[in-house]
């Protein structure tokens, strides 16, 4: 469980990195610009590039990519996979090229199918279509630099590629500090759409160094049919809906939002963005440390070795992310006032925001279990599998999303989302089981793992609800109940005697070690 656990480390911590200057640059943008319909369409307009990027960069191409590479540097010599590698990046580049002058001519139909609510008001669709035309380029070069993560991924770097897509952030702020006083009008919203592409592009060239130090380089050589390409490339057909419900699903909320209250598509936007730190902090962070060994199990058709690392992956999330879930929730509203309340961001935005976290956090667990999940048929090659099952989630996800958001409004939405996910994570356990066999993923260990985090979150919570009650200061209440909530639930896990306080000691005290 060590090495897992370490390498997941060494992710967190850059991922620590690269989320602290995100709240930054959202806090910065929620400053200057507020909850307002000017944020709407810019939000609107960077989902539009990120939904395409979730798909085609850094989700699909991701866990399509790196079985094929990890079973190409066991099986042949560095020549031959440096011309595999070639020969993906010259048509993944010139397919990119396509979707990203296509995106930017086709924008406003794009923009009528993503934001349909914003048709009636003729100034915020146009900016909106404005803004999305800036920020496209941004899934250009975001799609590139997963290409190299994943290179870096499989040689077992996992710092840099977890930190890099802080340029963004670093981009972003640099924009509203140094480059927006001088601009007026909607020149300001437009400034910020263009470092939104900036940050793409300084995503990728920053793990440059890093590939050439591998003895790895992106050079042109125009061979579409490489057996390896093209493994990959058919890997990445289903894998575009298996491994991104949750983007499309995001996609669907973004459509409904923009039929209701203003500041509705910005706080399901903020909402997710704290949901996410602690989904890309250990979530993300062991689903892909633990998609190389995947791979590698795989090739060798070790299933005990894969049911023993699904299982290590499933518990160490379940007991990290579970008291992350239970600490948003019940302290939702003080974390966003705190957080975002200041500026333009008036108490009406906090509540709207402060109703969608608490929605979506319900699934926290779900959206974490089901990236390992999902990576676990990956490395089987195997995608047509959580391609079945993402369709049917999808169809949920929007069935309750229309069931949903007139009666709670952005709320409905939220818990659309933590109930499709829920049903994917467990849909894909039953389906993985069987694949491997039970024998090779037995339930006791996850159950007990299960049965004591909850009793500690149980613990965790009602003093969570008391310190809510006790204290009237929103800082007061957020830190003591992260700092006191926190050592409760780890002190609960130690009487214990929970195995997996020692793996999260393991994530935390080898941070420093940037690589293996």
């Amino acid at each position: 469980m060590s090495n897992l656990a370490r390498r997941a480390g060494r992710f967190s911590l850059a991922t620590l990195i690269s989320r602290t200057l995100g709240y930054a640059r959202d806090a910065a943008v929620a400053h200057y610009f507020g909850g307002t319909g000017l944020t709407d369409a810019f939000y609107t307009a960077f989902r539009t590039s990120n939904l395409f990027r979730r798909l085609l960069g850094e989700g699909a191409l991701s866990s399509s990519f790196v079985p094929v590479f990890a079973q190409a540097l066991k099986q042949d010599d560095r020549p031959r996979v440096q011309g595999f590698l070639s020969s993906l990046f010259t048509t993944l580049a010139a397919a990119l090229l396509l979707i990203t002058a296509a995106g930017m001519v086709f924008t406003p139909a794009l923009t009528h199918l993503i934001a349909p609510g914003f048709a009636g008001d003729e100034a915020k669709f146009r900016l909106t279509v404005q803004l999305t035309r800036w920020i496209f380029p941004f899934f250009f070069f975001i799609s590139l630099a997963a290409l190299v993560t994943g290179v870096l991924n499989s040689l077992r770097h996992y710092f840099l590629p977890a930190a890099a897509p802080a340029m963004l952030s670093v981009c972003e702020l640099a924009y509203l500090v140094f480059f927006m006083p001088s601009l007026s009008g909607d020149q300001k919203i437009i400034g910020l759409a263009a470092s939104v592409a900036v940050g793409g592009a300084a995503h990728f060239l920053v793990q440059l160094p890093s590939l050439y130090k591998e003895k790895f380089k992106l050079s042109f050589r125009w061979e579409p049919a490489h057996p390896d390409s093209v493994k990959v490339g058919r890997l990445m057909l289903p894998a575009v809906i298996g491994l991104s419900v949750d983007q499309i699903d995001a996609f669907v909320n973004t459509i409904c939002a923009t039929y209701l209250a203003e500041g509705s598509v910005t706080a399901l936007y903020n909402s997710n963005r704290l949901m996410q730190f602690p989904l890309a902090l250990f979530g993300i962070a062991v689903a892909t440390v633990s998609l190389t060994a995947l791979s590698e199990h795989a090739a060798e058709k070790d299933y005990s070795k894969m049911g023993s690392t699904i299982l290590e992956s499933l518990r160490i999330v379940a007991f990290i992310v579970t008291p992350a879930t239970v600490g948003l929730m019940v302290l939702a509203q003080p974390i966003v006032k705190v957080l975002f309340e200041h500026g333009r961001f008036d108490p009406f935005s906090t509540r709207l925001t402060a109703l969608a976290l608490a929605g979506y956090c319900l699934g926290l667990l779900a959206y974490s279990s089901v990236k390992t999940l999902a990576n676990s048929f990956y490395a089987l090659h195997e995608s047509k599998v959580p391609v079945r099952v993402a369709v049917a989630c999808v169809g949920l996800s929007v069935t309750l999303n229309l069931a949903l958001m007139r009666p709670f409004g952005v709320l409905g939405l939220a818990l659309a989302t933590a109930i499709a996910s829920w049903t994917n994570a467990v849909w894909l356990f039953i389906l993985i089981r069987k694949r491997l066999g039970a024998d090779n993923m037995p339930l006791a260990e996850l159950g007990a793992t299960a049965a004591k985090t909850a009793a500690c979150a149980l613990a965790m919570a009602g003093f969570l609800f008391w310190v809510r009650s006790y204290f009237d200061s929103s800082v007061l209440q957020v830190l003591a109940g992260v700092l006191l909530g926190g050592a409760l639930f780890m002190g609960s896990a130690r009487l214990l005697r929970m195995k997996e306080c020692t793996s999260l000691l393991h994530m935390a005290g080898m941070g420093s070690n940037i690589e293996d």
